[in-house]
Formats: C-alpha cells, sequence, structure tokens
C-alpha cells in the first residue's frame, strides 16, 4: 500500500510540474507590437516645360594664334642690336629681332656684282654696232648699276637676237646666280613679322649660330586662342562665329571670345573635337588656364532637373494621388548636377528632392509650403 501511494504522489507531482511549467512559458509570451505604418513627406515641384539655354563648359590654356619659331638658314656669330635678345622683349612690325655677322658673304656677293659689271661693259661695243636700238638701255642700266645695292632687273630685250646675244655672254645666268645670293645674304637678319613679345631665346650675342639651329620663339600679344575638346555628341551645337563667355579661375575675370575654327577630326582616344575661341584682352597671358561657356543652343520644351532625381539615366518619380509613381523622360544634356529632360507633361508634380528607399507605388505626403516652412528650408539648404 505504501509503495502505491509513493507512485501516486510522484505522478501527480509530475503533473503539477508540467502544467505549471507550461502557465510559466505562456505568462512570459509577449505579443509583437503592430508596426505604425511610416509616410514619408516629399517636396515637389510642378512641372512648367519651356525653353532652356544649353550651355557647354569646357576648359583649357590658352595660346597665342601667331607664333613664331625663329630658326636660321645661314651661319654667323650673332651679333648685338638695339635691344637684347632676351625674353620678355618687345618688337614692332618690322623691326630687327636679330643679325648675324655676314661681313665675308656681302664681300662675296660684291664680288659677283663687280664680275656681272664687267660682263656687260665688254658687250657694249658689240651691242653698239648690232644693237643701235639697244644701246641706250643697257648703258643706263651700266650707269645706274651700284655693286652695293640690289641688283635691279636686267633691260627687257627687243628682239630674239639680242636675247641669244645676252644669253650666250652668260650675263642672264650671273644676274640670276647674284640674286640668289642676295635672297641667302637677306637671311643673315631676321625682322619682326608682327608686334609681339620674344618669349624664348636660346642664344646670346657673340654665339656662333648654325645653320638649322633654332633660336627662340616670338608671339604675338594682341590675338590668343582658347583650345576647348568637346564631346563629339555636342559637335552639331557648335557654329563658328558663336559668341563665348571666358572666365579666369583664379580671379573670376571674364571676357568675350568668339568660336574661330572648329576641328573637323574626332580624337580616337577622347571622342572629343577640338574647337578653338578666339580672345583679344591686354591682360591675358599665354598659358593661363580659362574656362568657356559655350552657348551651343535652345532647346524648347523642355525642363532642368537635378541628376540625382533621375531612376536609369531615364525615369523619374511624380507624385500621384500621394502615391509614387516613374514616368519615362528624354535627357538632352548632362551637366555635372543637373539635366535637361524632355517627355514630363506639363503641371506633372515630380520630386524636388530625393527620398531614400523610394519606390513606384510608395505612398508619400506632400510637404504644405508655408512662410515659415519655406524660410526654414531654405535656410537648411543653404547648410
Amino acid at each position: 500500500m505504501r509503495k502505491i501511494i509513493l507512485s501516486v504522489l510522484g505522478l501527480v507531482i509530475i503533473l503539477l510540474s508540467v502544467f505549471l511549467a507550461n502557465k510559466i512559458i505562456e505568462s512570459n509570451t509577449r505579443k509583437r507590437p503592430v508596426p505604425n505604418k511610416v509616410v514619408k513627406t516629399v517636396f515637389v515641384d510642378t512641372v512648367s516645360n519651356g525653353t532652356v539655354p544649353i550651355n557647354i563648359k569646357a576648359s583649357g590654356s590658352l595660346t597665342a594664334k601667331r607664333r613664331l619659331e625663329l630658326y636660321t638658314e645661314v651661319q654667323g656669330i650673332l651679333l648685338g642690336g638695339k635691344k637684347l635678345f632676351k625674353p620678355g622683349q618687345t618688337y614692332r612690325r618690322g623691326e630687327l629681332l636679330l643679325r648675324l655677322d655676314a661681313s665675308e658673304f656681302y664681300a662675296s656677293v660684291q664680288s659677283q656684282r663687280s664680275n656681272l659689271y664687267n660682263q656687260i661693259a665688254a658687250i657694249m661695243p658689240d651691242i653698239r654696232l648690232d644693237y643701235p636700238e639697244s644701246f641706250d638701255k643697257w648703258q643706263n642700266y651700266l650707269t645706274a648699276f651700284d655693286i652695293n645695292k640690289s641688283l635691279a632687273p636686267l633691260p627687257e630685250f627687243s628682239s630674239d637676237k639680242e636675247r641669244y646675244f645676252i644669253n650666250g655672254r652668260n650675263i642672264t645666268t650671273s644676274y640670276y646666280t647674284i640674286k640668289n645670293l642676295e635672297q641667302r645674304l637677306s637671311k643673315f637678319s631676321i625682322t619682326a613679322p608682327f608686334d609681339g613679345i620674344l618669349t624664348e631665346a636660346l642664344v646670346t650675342e657673340g654665339t656662333l649660330v648654325r645653320s638649322g639651329q633654332k633660336l627662340g620663339e616670338y608671339i604675338d600679344t594682341g590675338v590668343y586662342e582658347l583650345p576647348v575638346a568637346v564631346n563629339k555628341s555636342y559637335a552639331d551645337m557648335l557654329a563658328i562665329g558663336k559668341k563665348v563667355t571666358i572666365r579666369s579661375l583664379d580671379d573670376a575675370r571674364e571676357y568675350e571670345g568668339v568660336v574661330s575654327r572648329i576641328n573637323g577630326n574626332v580624337d580616337v582616344s577622347s571622342q572629343t573635337i577640338d574647337a578653338f575661341i578666339e580672345v583679344k584682352d591686354e591682360n591675358l597671358r599665354e598659358g593661363v588656364y580659362l574656362e568657356a561657356n559655350l552657348e551651343a543652343r535652345e532647346e524648347t520644351n523642355a525642363y532642368v532637373l537635378s541628376r540625382a532625381l533621375l531612376q536609369s539615366e531615364t525615369e523619374i518619380f511624380s507624385v500621384r494621388d500621394t502615391i509614387l509613381e516613374l514616368i519615362n523622360v528624354r535627357p538632352i544634356y548632362f551637366t555635372d548636377k543637373t539635366v535637361v529632360v524632355k517627355g514630363i507633361p506639363d503641371g506633372s508634380i515630380i520630386l524636388k528632392r530625393p527620398v531614400p528607399g523610394a519606390y513606384e507605388g510608395m505612398l508619400v505626403k506632400i510637404f504644405e509650403e508655408s512662410a515659415n516652412s519655406s524660410d526654414k528650408e531654405t535656410a537648411q539648404s543653404s547648410q
């Protein structure tokens, strides 16, 4: 009997333990709270399409439109002139840039001129006898002959017989040989072809200059060009004669230029086209880095918005009845921060600012702007 009572008592204790354990477990069960539905507040704009000017920004270094690299075709010692041949020296058009010692070569030219004089003088008796009608003109030529000056043109021949006679005495050959030497003699000095400044000088006075040696560089400071690289997709927007606003990056000064040339080739590596903008200003210097704002064209029935609003480059979010939906757009032109698009119906309500985690069908609340909230929004945006 005792064993039976103990068994029944143990069974009762086990059942009681199970029952109490279940009660404890049920009492610790927490109900999951129902999440509150959050509706994001968004800022919107009402679309009004219009005419949007498309401006292409490009930058580059300023270069002189007219540049002259100075080389010599003769050999000689560089002589001193009125102005030192040094960088920064300015010259007027026609002014002597440099001069080489040509005394030896000049003496050779004078010798050849003297020989020609003697040749003509030797045939004067024959001309008097055989061609009396031509004697006076040859006599006048001989009288005006000066071995220290450039040769004057030979008298014109009155007949074929006279031409054969003169050519047979090698007078014409000697004349053109001397003219060739005179051309070479003129290369011992170089004059300025335009007003400008010497930017590089590689020789000094007393230096032996050899034929083909580079002497320096000379530029025109009156007209400059700004070469800029423009994407080939905007090539049809460029036009020669278009006015361009050019801005300096350091002091924010503005200059006015004109598109003077457009390269016909597309750079293979960068797929860009070089355009050259002509600008004139006395304050400019070669090598200055400038930024150009090219007024390419005006796009009608277009709208400007932030690039951050584009979804997959061809879609944006609009708000219809507090629900977000995607509409297709056609981008026309991109800048660093904005994009010009077409295809948005007039009166459409679109997002003004990006919404993190936005998706099509998302429920939103349009922010109702008031005077105070507008001021606050402006202040937050500026911060």
